[in-house]
């Protein structure tokens, strides 16, 4: 705190009355160095060691290669690091709090992650209007990691709080994964009415003419739900007005969806896929990925994988199915 004398000496010479020529305004460019020293005096060496884990956390993100796995943990691990001394010079910044649970969840770190998290939450306070675009991001990014964390560990009524105080238009990022999560972990629950009722009404009145990622993924999981629901026809109704829209870029808009969401419980992935393969026609791929969610031990819609399992095969001793057909022969 090298500079708390000079500042003493500074305030007291403004008030022995100098005169108002002495007086040096606090958002002059000297003053401000000064006052950013006092408040935050680790501030340059923090925000450098934000900056590199930014960057290791970007490179492992870039490293997509299953191969590549072992890069992949160094990189969380050295982000983890670099975030958790920054910490300990900053122990109030949100913006370190919030890439330091990020971090800790990625390279398998719960318990950690869980901590900077809610104590980012906590200090960042209840939704505000006035909130910066900064302050609104990072909540909604903490909320959404720590309602996933918690679904994943299965404690459903956190994780449905987490994302209940996260949500929002789905059009503003991540929005369309706090719907997909909420409505993931109302269902677990046993409320699937409710779910169905998240997806359906975050879904905006051009959701079936127009078609971006947020509305393509909020789309096809409440066809999942449905399906999840034994609403198989309400299922494959919603699937059709995606292909009437998107025809031939059905599968590749509904992938691209996927590319940001960070599948919890892990399994739902195999059911997600399944799922788009069947409405592809992709009937050997749709098997496949229904058998390994199937093969999940206590996987929650495991019968209904099963059913589909079993139209499939009928379908494979039926020549020449239509589409309309299919409807009939799939799954009730």
């Amino acid at each position: 705190m090298r500079w708390l004398p000079f500042v003493a000496l500074w305030l007291a010479a403004g008030q022995a009355g100098a005169g108002p020529a002495r007086t040096v305004p606090r958002d002059a460019p000297a003053a401000s160095a000064l006052w950013r020293e006092v408040v935050d005096p680790h501030g340059t060496e923090v925000a450098a060691l934000v900056s590199r884990a930014r960057a290791a956390m970007k490179k492992r993100s870039d490293t997509a290669d299953a191969g590549l796995a072992d890069r992949r943990a160094r990189l969380a691990d050295h982000a983890y690091s670099l975030l958790r001394y920054a910490r300990t010079l900053s122990p109030e910044n949100t913006e370190v709090l919030s890439l330091l649970g990020e971090a800790a969840d990625e390279s398998g770190r719960t318990r950690e992650a869980i901590d900077a998290l809610e104590t980012c939450a906590r200090l960042l306070g209840p939704e505000r209007a006035d909130a910066s675009a900064d302050v609104t991001g990072r909540r909604s990014t903490s909320y959404l990691r720590l309602g996933t964390i918690y679904l994943q560990l299965g404690r459903l009524d956190d994780a449905i709080r987490w994302l209940r105080d996260a949500q929002g238009p789905i059009a503003v990022v991540n929005n369309a994964a706090i719907a997909v999560h909420l409505a993931t972990a109302l269902a677990a629950r046993g409320d699937m009415a409710d779910a169905i009722d998240v997806l359906g009404n975050a879904l905006p009145p051009s959701a079936t003419s127009y078609f971006t990622d947020a509305i393509t993924l909020v789309s096809f999981a409440l066809a999942v739900h449905y399906d999840r629901d034994e609403q198989g026809g309400a299922a494959f109704e919603i699937l059709d007005r995606m292909q009437a829209t998107l025809q031939q870029e059905l599968g590749t808009f509904v992938e691209r969806s996927f590319t940001d969401l960070r599948f919890a419980p892990a399994e739902d992935e195999y059911y997600y896929h399944a799922l788009l393969y069947e409405a592809v026609g992709a009937y050997a791929e749709a098997r496949a990925e229904w058998s390994l969610y199937a093969a999940v031990p206590d996987a929650p819609w495991r019968r209904r994988a099963l059913d589909h399992i079993h139209a499939l095969d009928v379908l494979r001793t039926v020549p020449a199915v239509s589409r309309e057909s299919r409807h009939k022969l799939s799954v009730p």
